[in-house]
């Protein structure tokens, strides 16, 4: 995954989600879903923005190894 200097709000982030809803698995997005309505610092927000961008493009492997980040980041945030 590449990194880039925008910044991106939740809006862009909650609509990121919701275009992979159907390529996620449903644990994984209903977890996402709820940790969006948490306050999130900005560089949360960007970091989930990158795992969901282009999901669905993304190879087996690659999605796999971005579910794993994505339960992390999870876990992480709701510890």
């Amino acid at each position: 995954m590449s990194s880039c200097k925008l910044d991106h709000p939740v809006e862009d982030v909650q609509k990121k989600l919701a275009d992979q809803q159907a390529f996620l698995p449903t644990e994984l997005y209903k977890a996402t879903k709820d940790l969006l309505d948490k306050p999130l610092r900005q560089s949360q927000l960007n970091e989930l923005f990158h795992l969901l961008k282009k999901y669905d493009l993304a190879s087996k492997e690659d999605q796999n190894e971005r579910n794993e980040k994505l339960k992390g980041l999870l876990s992480e945030l709701n510890s």
